[in-house]
């Protein structure tokens, strides 16, 4: 029997927040249209388009969202689960998830 998973996919409405600075986070966003502004302390980090991911470092260090994101235009993505995020990363080389763990501690570490 093949393994299938439902993609949950969701949409943003122009200046609605996604999530906030401080909030636990169980899920990671792929982009697949529109426009997501990325906040911290009231300052814009970053605007992210279509295919890409915002939200994941939550999922690989278990720690509060770092930034705010909220929807810059009508924003559509697809949900990423922490149980799919993690499926994936355990089936990755473990030099690869060591990596992802150090990239995820020094980004915190410069932002604070």
């Amino acid at each position: 029997m093949q393994n299938t998973r439902i993609l949950e996919r969701k949409v943003f409405y122009a200046g609605q927040k996604i999530f906030s600075e401080g909030d636990s986070g169980d899920r990671a966003y792929l982009i697949q249209d529109g426009e997501v502004e990325i906040i911290k302390n009231g300052v814009s980090l970053a605007v992210l388009s279509k295919g890409e991911l915002f939200g994941e470092m939550a999922l690989v260090d278990d720690q509060p969202r770092m930034a705010t994101a909220k929807a810059q235009s009508d924003v559509s993505v697809v949900i990423i689960s922490r149980d799919a995020f993690r499926d994936k990363l355990a089936k990755s080389d473990p030099f690869i998830r060591g990596l992802l763990n150090i990239f995820v501690r020094n980004i915190r570490n410069l932002t604070r």
